[in-house]
């Protein structure tokens, strides 16, 4: 099925590229309310992205890998440590996500280093992803 893995890879590829896409979007989100003197709603863009892009590519990615693991059978080391990079990708998309809300509800203490942190995550999990998938040729069993 290599539609399957071809619809796995493009969808982390946009989860990924999103992950690494909302910080920014949240930092400048952050600076145009702080700059502004007035009271001012909160651009729309940073939860349009998340709920429009970010969640269903996430979503895709996380099905679609399922299903290559049911359908493939694969079971080894590389893939017990690469599902726990998701799992903290997982963990970085869910803290964008409450971090839009407090945008959202004027609350602004704390945003940047949780967002910095989250990105740092993010990174981290993504950056381990890519080397276990790599590494597994190796094949760790």
């Amino acid at each position: 099925m290599p539609w399957l893995k071809l619809l796995h890879i493009a969808a982390l590829v946009i989860w990924c590229g999103s992950l690494l896409y909302l910080p920014a979007l949240l930092s400048q989100t952050l600076q145009l309310r702080k700059d502004s003197g007035f009271a001012q709603g909160t651009p729309p863009m940073p939860r349009f992205f998340y709920n429009s892009v970010a969640t269903p590519a996430a979503l895709v990615a996380i099905a679609s890998g399922t299903l290559l693991f049911l359908t493939h059978g694969i079971l080894g080391g590389w893939l017990i440590l690469k599902l726990g990079a998701v799992v903290a990708m997982v963990a970085a998309h869910g803290c964008f996500g409450w971090l839009i809300l407090r945008l959202e509800q004027g609350h602004y203490r704390w945003v940047k280093p949780a967002n910095w942190t989250a990105l740092c995550v993010a990174l981290v999990a993504i950056l381990s992803v890519l080397g276990f998938v790599l590494a597994k040729p190796l094949d760790w069993s």
